[in-house]
């Protein structure tokens, strides 16, 4: 790591009408380091990164690039100084093949016309270097969450750029997917790029970063070498409080089955069977954690099990009533409540009011509608005491949706669906992008939904969470149930190891085996 900064950020202020985002933020970065950005939803910490990229203009402040004053009036101004961002929310066409997405802006021409063959060879060579898998070819409509991440990254590496902004990176990445992400990080520092890790992980912190500035409410509050804090530290320094890491959970009290899938098989966008012969009971009164690498037919699962997508063959009973293929609202009607795992694409609509999304399952009945008038100044009163009860940062349930960062999304998605006393509660990455103190908050939430004798399935790729909030854990590998394990009597080695479609007896043995060689 160098001793010159390559980049300054001097006394950055940002003013949206009369909200600060930033206030008066201060942030160096040197060739060859690894600066983590940590805050809570909403600190501020998009919004500087934003400005840094050329998406947002400062109201004041000035940044600095290798010592000289300059104004970055664009992505492509960004771009030109060597700056490129991985966004939290991705900036890609569904409609557009993973090179088309790549190249747009920087396309490769032969003889004045578009040369997709070239760019085509230089993007699976790039992949090929960084062990990304990508397929440069598929569009991006039919490739996993997890996959688009991954383009997002490559995005900015075919740039060449030589200051790396990463946004919540490994926000939908498994674990082994994460540990190579980190390597990667390690290595394009050691070949002298400077990068910005934006994370709420203290884990990943610990393990690459080389220096965290904490923002808490958009003020910059301290820079801090991470090799002399602890997780526990940098934590309370970001909320400004002691937090608590663990949840305390009283024995599951196990009721009747609420959902039943029985040989279900689900077929994704290319007509392939993602899901295949499928089949799990979750009863009133627990949580079902659900493990698997992206990919391996969760989101397929998940959205047949919301009327999203067709099943192809078996069947879905919900509390004693066939509801194979039933239409959402009609599962809605029935109990169901769905926190998605794309906060945009299925769980909000951006252009509307926070009011209108918090709205959205009930706005048809009573008390929102009477005589099919919309009862606007009840639905905002009851919007005001959700946002209040889940912690929403935002000055007016009035704002868009999209005017809210993608933490206080996430959290409006969660208020909408537990405020509805459902008995069935679907959780697709709850937890997504959202700070410790967040988490934690909802953690409390799913355990209580499943003490008031709900059915909790949760999807996540946090295996810590699986293994902290679930009475059983479903195994997912290539769209079929691998083995059925309890947090008690499995562990993270294990259920990777099965997830990556090992046998259980298998997984247990290396599993037995690795934490032999670590107590030795």
């Amino acid at each position: 790591m160098s001793n010159s900064n390559v980049i300054e950020m001097r006394n950055i202020t940002k003013i949206f009408n009369s909200f600060k985002a930033n206030d008066n933020i201060n942030l160096d970065l040197k060739k060859g380091e690894i600066h983590a950005l940590l805050g809570e939803n909403g600190a501020g910490k998009s919004t500087l990164m934003n400005i840094l990229s050329g998406l947002l203009e400062p109201t004041s402040g000035q940044i600095f690039i290798n010592g000289e004053p300059v104004t970055l009036d664009g992505p492509k101004s960004a771009n030109d100084y060597g700056i490129g961002m991985v966004h939290q929310h991705f900036m890609l066409i569904d409609a557009f093949t993973v090179t088309e997405n790549i190249i747009l802006g920087s396309e490769t021409t032969n003889g004045g016309r578009l040369d997709i063959a070239t760019a085509e060879e230089e993007i699976k060579q790039l992949s090929d270097t960084y062990q990304l898998d990508i397929d440069p070819k598929a569009k991006v409509q039919d490739i996993s969450v997890g996959m688009q991440q991954r383009v997002e990254i490559l995005k900015t590496l075919y740039r060449g750029s030589e200051i790396l902004i990463f946004d919540e990176p490994t926000a939908v990445l498994t674990p082994q997917e994460i540990d190579e992400l980190m390597n990667i990080l390690r290595s394009l520092a050691k070949e002298g790029k400077a990068i910005i890790l934006i994370t709420h992980k203290l884990d990943e912190i610990k393990a690459v970063a080389d220096r965290c500035t904490i923002i808490r409410r958009g003020k910059s509050i301290e820079t801090v070498p991470v090799a002399d804090v602890t997780s526990q530290q940098l934590a309370n320094m970001m909320v400004g409080e002691e937090v608590s890491f663990k949840q305390d959970k009283a024995p599951a009290h196990i009721g009747q089955t609420i959902i039943s899938m029985k040989d279900l098989n689900v077929k994704e966008n290319r007509g392939v069977l993602a899901v295949k012969d499928f089949s799990l009971d979750l009863k009133a009164g627990e949580i079902v954690g659900l493990a698997g690498i992206d990919g391996n037919g969760q989101s397929e699962l998940v959205q047949a099990l919301a009327g999203l997508r067709s099943v192809e063959s078996g069947t879905i009973t919900f509390n004693e009533q066939d509801v194979t293929n039933a239409k959402p609202r009609q599962l809605t009607e029935a109990g169901l409540a769905h926190i998605p795992e794309d906060r945009q694409k299925y769980g909000s609509i951006l252009e509307m009011s926070v009011t209108e999304n918090l709205s959205l399952p009930t706005y048809y009945r009573k008390p929102n509608s009477k005589g099919g008038i919309l009862q606007k100044e009840t639905m905002r009163q009851k919007a005001e005491e959700m946002i209040h009860n889940f912690d929403v940062r935002t000055t007016s349930v009035d704002n868009t949706m999209g005017s809210l960062s993608g933490g206080n999304q996430q959290k409006v998605i969660i208020a909408r669906e537990l405020d509805r006393d459902a008995d069935f509660i679907i959780a697709a990455q709850p937890t997504r992008g959202l700070d410790v103190g967040a988490i934690a908050n909802i953690h409390k939430r799913l355990i209580a939904e499943r003490d008031k004798g709900k059915a909790v399935l949760l999807i996540s790729f946090e295996l810590d969470e699986i293994l902290n909030l679930s009475d059983r854990i479903a195994v997912i590998h290539d769209g079929s149930v691998a083995g059925i394990l309890t947090p008690e009597e499995t562990n993270k080695e294990e259920l990777g190891l099965l997830m990556a479609g090992s046998s259980r007896r298998k997984a247990a043995e290396e599993s037995h085996m690795k934490g032999a060689e670590r107590s030795e």
